[in-house]
């Protein structure tokens, strides 16, 4: 009886917990695919490509990456920050086909680097950089998306650096919407954001999900505003390539040219495009483990593997080279998501959407897409994070406002790498500073101090040392104990002896208690032995 308890639970544990999470997935799939769909036209138009391409590489994204990928919150798309490269490598390497080469050799680089270990280079990225990332990217949705907001579509959903593809930066972008803004798209993007506020917390109809509302609302009003004077532009609606059938939907797909394997121009885009995208996947990945609701860890070398196939699928049918997209991911997470079936879905609606219903996709107005990414950077750049921030510290504090400022006035990576650099600033500073415990007794007119080493000291305390050592009076006798010490690197050592050969010439005498000669450096299996001893 009891075996056979165990099997139900092991056989039907897993389809409990899809169902259980199935009423929240479902809705979350139908906003992640409302926030995706323009932005992979967007991007793709950005990137010199086919618009095929970009909705191609949003449902190899969602249905593949997502099956093999361990996050359960993750929505993997073609990617704003990979737009340059991508318009530059199609540029360069001089035909369409011969660039998606690039992106399927990319991907079996991304799958070399998961079989390597490498995802564990996501560990590093300091909590400071990550949050400030979050809230910049929060900040730049709604700098980007009220152009959208107030009927000016001027530039592509997808922009996410300052400076913008159509020679304007996010505040004079911002400027020229004012000036040049529809009041027919404001009337159905303020009403979307009133939807998106309010819906939720009347109960009688808080079941049905506010952006399918804010959709529903949008593609109403743009009808009733036709012939009048609130009436929409074409290029304030969504566009998709129209599918008469499904021989005209294989006809889109385009493969690799194979014949230019040898080129080095090729393998030199494939890894750019690999790197570039996995750094921003590690860190889209590190992102959305941060704001997942049950704080699960997302396994990084799966993710870089998962990542491979993806690429590896959408460069042999025609697509763009894909990361973990945090702007999709983070609609994913604020729309209630669950489990990793909201991002499969998301990719089936896409599918579905391309096959079946352009037309009524068409109606969409980008105004009410805009106003869903609006709350949605709300909800990232909240005012309560910014205060949680300011009461961890100054060292916590200015590296996430400086990784804020940085990306808003560059781009997602190059704003995070100067973030790193000042969050290792901070981090050597307080290294610095803690090598050490330093007691001083006397005894009569004989001053002992005594330096008691961490039980770690390393080439960042070689500094914090020498700096006490030589601001130790004269005729002093000191004791440097390193019984605590597991590891001393080896040029602190170094310091030390060399300290005490030349400490007589003061006076001082030197004495080395539990000093050893060499350290070897400690293993993680050994500390992870001895905390379970």
């Amino acid at each position: 009886m009891e075996q056979k308890s165990s099997v139900f639970s092991g056989l039907d544990a897993k389809k409990y917990f899809l169902k259980k999470n199935l009423k929240k997935d479902l809705p979350a799939s139908i906003v992640v695919f409302l926030v995706a769909l323009p932005l992979c036209l967007g991007i793709a138009l950005a990137s010199g490509a086919p618009l095929f391409a970009g909705l191609i590489t949003g449902i190899v994204g969602g249905i593949v990456v997502a099956t093999f990928s361990g996050s359960q919150l993750s929505v993997s798309g073609p990617a704003a920050g990979l737009t340059v490269i991508v318009l530059g490598t199609i540029t360069k390497l001089g035909s369409y086909e011969t660039y998606l080469l690039a992106v399927v050799l990319a991907g079996v680089m991304q799958i070399v680097l998961g079989l390597i270990k490498a995802g564990t280079i996501g560990n590093y990225f300091p909590s400071s950089v990550i949050e400030g990332m979050l809230a910049a990217i929060g900040l730049m949705l709604i700098l980007k998306q009220l152009p959208h907001a107030l009927g000016v579509d001027s530039d592509f959903l997808g922009d996410e650096s300052f400076f913008q593809t159509d020679n304007q930066n996010t505040f004079s972008a911002i400027n020229n919407a004012l000036s040049k803004f529809s009041l027919g798209a404001i009337i159905i993007s303020g009403l979307s954001i009133a939807v998106l506020i309010f819906w939720p917390k009347i109960k009688q109809v808080s079941s049905v999900p506010a952006p399918f509302i804010v959709v529903l609302i949008g593609v109403g009003l743009s009808a009733v505003f036709q012939n009048t004077g609130l009436a929409l532009k074409p290029s304030q609606m969504v566009a998709i390539p129209i599918v008469t059938g499904v021989s005209d939907f294989f006809s889109l797909f385009r493969s690799p040219d194979f014949s230019a394997i040898l080129n080095k121009d090729v393998w030199i885009a494939a890894g750019t495009i690999g790197v570039v995208a996995s750094l921003e996947t590690l860190l889209g990945i590190e992102a959305i483990d941060k704001i997942d609701p049950i704080k699960r860890v997302t396994p990084t070398n799966r993710e870089l593997l998962a990542q491979g196939v993806g690429n590896m699928v959408s460069g042999m049918i025609g697509g763009l080279p894909m990361t973990s997209v945090i702007v999709r991911s983070s609609a994913n997470v604020n729309s209630g998501a669950r489990t990793k079936m909201s991002a499969i879905f998301h990719g089936t609606w896409l599918l579905i959407s391309l096959l079946f219903i352009p037309g009524l996709i068409n109606m969409m107005p980008y105004a009410c897409l805009a106003a869903i990414l609006l709350v949605t950077g709300y909800r990232l750049a909240r005012i309560a994070l910014f205060k949680h921030m300011y009461h961890k510290g100054w060292d916590q504090f200015i590296p996430f406002v400086i990784t804020i400022v940085a990306v808003l006035l560059t781009d997602l990576l190059k704003g995070v790498a100067v973030g790193m650099l000042v969050s290792i600033f901070y981090l050597l500073r307080t290294n610095m500073r803690n090598p050490y415990f330093y007691k001083v007794t006397e005894e009569g007119n004989c001053k002992n101090i005594r330096i008691k080493l961490a039980e770690e000291v390393s080439f960042l305390n070689k500094a914090a040392i020498q700096v006490l050592l030589t601001q130790i009076p004269n005729e002093t006798n000191v004791i440097i104990d390193g019984k605590n010490s597991r590891y001393i690197d080896p040029d602190v050592l170094e310091t030390i002896f060399n300290y005490k050969h030349n400490a007589y010439t003061k006076g001082i005498i030197v004495t080395l208690d539990n000093i050893k000669s060499q350290y070897n450096v400690p293993k993680l299996n050994t500390k992870i032995q001895e905390i379970n001893n």
